[in-house]
């Protein structure tokens, strides 16, 4: 057994990974600020991670084997929470992005279409953080959610104090209602209806990771290694918007309509004109064994659909 500590954890894959530690008899702690109350047998902190001196007090005396941090966005974040965690933590582990490597985002090494990355594409050993910036200000961190996610794990690896490591997730797919980003239900809803979909003129693919796989490997992450340093996590297998639309189609019966962005308008999720994919050898390596995306793609599909063909109350 061992004292778990995850930050966030009250809804979607992170609401399962808390569910999963505690039956698998972790010490579990959640922090949040109290919007939702975890599982019966789970300790319940309802503090802002942000306030610094709250964080600390009521932590008091506690001590962790890991913290799995769900929600740091910025390096601000990362800091506070780094001197928080201080002498309370052996290892920390950030659940990062697949964004991190969006390369429209920042000056990275190019890589060759087709040739997904590795995690040394990104290193938060030698990644500037800046902790001027206006990071407290909505518009701006929505903006920069890449570079703060980048900025996050750098402040953690470079002032840590403790050994860490980041789960850089692929796009998370699955769960029906839990699937909060609404991108698979933005697709659903336009095929079912013969909505037409915006995309680029050329897409690129892209890779995916089914929640409970994400939930799984965090798991795995928390309490079966020591690794650290950044990790990919995607599920085996390329797919762009028009892989994706097919499976969909195949569901509903209804064939995809597609229509050409018009120059300064957002393309429908997943459809990117840049390179988006990467590579899970790393964890791989590390023992971990990763489903394909077109074996659970049409589950998570069929719960999208369940979930629009429910009547609204």
């Amino acid at each position: 057994m061992q004292s778990i500590c995850v930050i966030g954890g009250n809804r979607y894959f992170g609401k399962l990974l808390v569910q999963r530690l505690r039956a698998a008899g972790h010490q579990v702690t959640v922090i949040n600020r109290g919007s939702t109350v975890p599982p019966d047998g789970v300790e319940h902190l309802v503090v802002d991670r942000d306030d610094e001196a709250s964080l600390s007090a009521a932590l008091a005396s506690r001590t962790f084997d890991v913290v799995v941090d769900q929600v740091c966005y910025t390096p601000v974040q990362a800091a506070i929470t780094a001197r928080a965690f201080q002498g309370r933590t052996r290892r920390y582990l950030m659940t990062s992005t697949i964004e991190v490597y969006d390369p429209s985002t920042a000056a990275l090494p190019s890589v060759p279409l087709g040739t997904p990355v590795p995690e040394e594409t990104v290193d938060p050993a030698t990644w500037r953080v800046s902790t001027d910036l206006p990071w407290h200000h909505d518009a701006y961190l929505e903006a920069h959610y890449a570079e703060g996610k980048r900025q996050a794990e750098a402040a953690f690896t470079q002032r840590g104090g403790f050994a860490f490591a980041a789960v850089r997730s692929a796009h998370v797919l699955g769960g029906g209602a839990q699937e909060f980003t609404g991108r698979l239900a933005h697709y659903v809803e336009r095929i079912s209806q013969g909505r037409p979909l915006a995309v680029h003129p050329s897409v690129l693919p892209t890779v995916f990771i089914h929640y409970a796989e994400l939930a799984d490997l965090l798991h795995w992450a928390a309490t079966d290694t020591d690794f650290t340093g950044p990790l990919n996590a995607c599920s085996d297998g390329l797919l762009d918007v028009r892989d994706l639309s097919a499976v969909i189609a195949g569901r509903t019966g209804r064939e995809p309509v597609y229509r050409v962005a018009a120059p300064g308008e957002a393309a429908s999720p997943f459809s990117f004109d840049r390179h988006y994919a990467m590579s899970n050898a790393r964890a791989k390596d590390l023992g971990f064994t990763f489903s394909r995306t077109a074996d659970w793609l049409p589950g998570a599909v069929a719960e999208a659909l369940a979930v629009s063909a429910t009547p609204a109350r």
